[in-house]
């Protein structure tokens, strides 16, 4: 098999998708050419909002080479949105559980089927303050060295602006009308990484090298030079807890509370000077 067919429920999926965000959204789409015509391959896309896998989904579903996406498994226990996911083909991951392996051993088993496998290498949503990529997890890269397969470096700007990230208060910015941007790029490169050993240094390196044609591509859509270092949550983390022990240790460990003030008692009174008995006969002798 090359390639894999629309279905019943790709079909379904699209059908009630599409309509609203052909209404709500213009589209700025690019690169489609880049997208192999056969075979398997793999998509590394950015993830900046909740609606942007609808946005890249409709990139991916107009270029006939649909995605199997790696979703979270909770996500499947939902009745109408995991019968949806179960119908389209898309892959559940179990974190923090010995079957997470199992995601990648069907990812790899459907590229070399013939099928489109899109990864999300950051693993959630951005981080970033200003929303471009952060360093990306290990997955695609693994799996890109274990089939050999194209990797697709798409990058998507504009699903942000309607629904930002990790927004507080209003979540839908409609109007003015958005457009969902979408840009593919030619394959990234790895052959120089085929037959080393998959250690975690290479790896991650292959993972650097992906991430680096997202965010290069970013750039193009939105216009504006790249950041020169992805931001990298875990590096975050450590200087913001570096940064609390050194408040900490400055303010001298625990704040404590202040002592309450002492309400002010009155003097004692003077206890009596006692007066000098005078003697009888000294009286007489005065008289």
């Amino acid at each position: 098999m090359s390639r894999r067919r629309i279905g019943f429920w790709y079909r379904l999926a699209a059908a009630i998708a599409k309509p609203p965000l052909l209404v709500l959204f213009k589209r700025d789409w690019r690169g489609m050419e880049h997208i192999p015509a056969d075979g398997g391959f793999i998509t590394a896309v950015n993830h900046n909002s909740f609606l942007d896998p609808l946005s890249y989904g409709h990139f991916q579903y107009n270029t006939g080479r649909v995605p199997r996406l790696l979703a979270k498994a909770g996500l499947f226990k939902i009745f109408f949105v995991g019968m949806m996911l179960r119908g389209t083909g898309q892959i559940p991951v179990y974190r923090e559980s010995t079957d997470a392996a199992n995601a990648f051993r069907a990812a790899v088993a459907a590229i070399n089927s013939g099928e489109c496998v899109a990864f999300y290498p950051e693993g959630t949503l951005t981080r970033d303050p200003d929303q471009w990529p952060m360093t990306g997890k290990t997955g695609a890269a693994r799996v890109a060295l274990l089939t050999k397969a194209p990797v697709i470096p798409i990058a998507q700007w504009g699903a942000n602006e309607a629904m930002p990230p990790y927004a507080k208060g209003k979540k839908f910015f409609l109007f003015p009308r958005k457009t969902l941007r979408v840009i593919a790029g030619p394959p990234v490169d790895l052959s120089r990484f085929y037959g080393q050993e998959p250690t975690a240094e290479v790896l991650r390196e292959v993972t650097d090298v992906i991430m680096a044609e997202i965010t290069e591509l970013l750039a193009v859509l939105r216009g504006e030079p790249a950041p020169a270092a992805l931001y990298d949550p875990r590096q975050a983390a450590r200087a913001r807890r570096a940064d609390k022990a050194e408040r900490a240790a400055k303010s001298g460990g625990t704040t404590r509370k202040p002592a309450p003030e002492s309400v002010p008692q009155p003097a004692p009174e003077p206890e009596p000077v006692p007066q000098p008995v005078k003697n009888p006969m000294d009286q007489q002798e005065e008289s």
